[in-house]
């Protein structure tokens, strides 16, 4: 079991089944589900593409995010490979114990001098390949930061931009536009040092699946400028709050003064596993209920806003649910304690109390980490708390605390993946 206080929360019927249907959606979101299908006996089948591994002398892995250890492991266990490196996030123990892989342990979601040493160590291992060798890139989400390599601006300088970028409400496409383009790795520089045949194999934590926003498309290329990175900037009002050194580099790429990043690939590049996956398993589990269901994808930008559209869309029947999934944005103005997920089911209760349904309502987050909290997310009914009450919390970013209060956070620990997040809006 995934969610580890499954039976402290199924209280009633309604949050068991709701439940269930979020346990069915988070071990759809498990890297061995995707990679089976793709990894083969010295084969690798994506679609009509297949790649026989016979041909190179050695195959190496390099992972990248919070599912790189899973993701190795399920390739370790399907394929002949003869080492590589791997890249976690602080705090989480690897489930890839094989001496033959390196593990490595970062900073996210802020990078650190770790994630500086880790850049510098795949480089080095990337330049030392014969052209007989295969490397097997893993990307998932949290890359970004994990992996760091600034340009131009020094790592306290990063680390303040990554900070202001993710309080500002900014989207992950707008973050990583900038990340990219501070960075002599992201944006497909990485595979400057590449010295052999390589592919690349992602696992998706973007509304749209967009190859060059995961993982700053580390090893794919970029579709944004130095001119995008600017407007972003402006649009959140982060010009005049910025390192000066920031500035100054995209304006001497705005100038043409340092190249872009690069804008076509060099490796293929596979989308292996997305947030639709978890969903369809979600929806599968929940007819198994006999209950009637509608999905919503993509569940994007400000949090509140998203709650809005959800409630607008809740289907009208008895013994029905809408499940959704995506990523929204939380623009944090509060000193309190929470995270995406928690504050999008409490916005969810808020606009639901308007219109007096018996409603149970959870969301998590596939990664197993909601914000700056130890919870997955949240789950409640609105018929347990007075309408009114969530108001001050909402105001000072304390979701985390509501919940807490009302016996609703859902705990996951990591899960070793990530494929954004997934919830549910039940009614019965």
């Amino acid at each position: 079991m995934i969610i580890k206080n499954f039976n402290e929360l199924a209280t009633n019927q309604k949050k068991k089944t709701a439940l269930a249907i979020m346990e069915a959606g988070l071990l759809a979101a498990m890297p061995d589900v995707a990679l089976k299908k793709t990894v083969r006996k010295n084969k690798l089948v994506i679609g009509k593409n297949t790649i026989h591994l016979a041909k190179y002398e050695r195959i190496f892995v390099i992972g990248i995010g919070k599912a790189a250890d899973l993701m190795a492991n399920a390739v370790n266990s399907l394929a002949n490979v003869d080492g590589g490196i791997i890249v976690i996030q602080h705090g989480m123990r690897s489930v890839l114990k094989n001496k033959k892989y390196k593990i490595l342990h970062a900073g996210h979601p802020v990078p650190n001098k770790q994630s500086i040493q880790a850049a510098k160590k795949i480089i080095n291992f990337l330049k030392k390949r014969k052209q007989t060798d295969l490397i097997i890139f893993l990307i998932s989400g949290g890359s970004s930061s994990l992996v760091s390599l600034p340009d131009g601006i020094t790592l306290e300088d990063k680390k303040t931009i990554t900070m202001l970028l993710l309080k500002s409400g900014a989207t992950i496409h707008e973050i990583n536009c900038i990340r990219k383009h501070l960075s002599k790795i992201k944006g497909g520089r990485m595979l400057e040092h590449l010295a052999c045949d390589a592919i690349s194999l992602v696992m998706s934590d973007v509304v749209g699946d967009d190859l060059s926003s995961i993982g700053s498309g580390l090893t794919y290329c970029d579709n944004t400028t130095f001119g995008d990175a600017k407007k972003v900037l402006q649009k959140y009002n982060l010009k005049k709050i910025v390192p000066a050194s920031v500035i100054k580099r995209i304006d001497l790429g705005i100038n043409k003064k340092i190249p872009e990043t690069p804008k076509h690939p060099t490796i293929k590049n596979y989308i292996i596993a997305t947030n639709k996956d978890c969903l369809y398993k979600m929806a599968k589990k929940a007819k198994s209920f006999g209950l009637k269901t509608k999905l919503v994808y993509p569940i994007s930008g400000d949090v509140k806003q998203a709650a809005k559209k959800l409630v607008k869309v809740i289907p009208k029947e008895p013994k029905s649910c809408l499940i959704f999934g995506g990523e929204p944005t939380v623009k944090v103005t509060g000193r309190g304690k929470g995270g995406r997920n928690q504050e999008l089911v409490l916005y969810l209760l808020n606009e639901i109390q308007k219109t007096r349904q018996n409603i149970t309502v959870a969301s998590v987050g596939t990664d197993g980490k909601d914000g700056n909290t130890d919870a997955a997310g949240a789950i409640i009914t609105n018929t347990e708390f007075m309408p009114k009450e969530t108001q001050s919390f909402l105001q000072n970013n304390d979701s985390y605390n509501f919940f807490k209060k009302h016996s609703g956070l859902i705990f996951t620990g990591s899960t070793h993946t990530n494929l954004m997040d997934v919830g549910i809006i039940l009614r019965q």
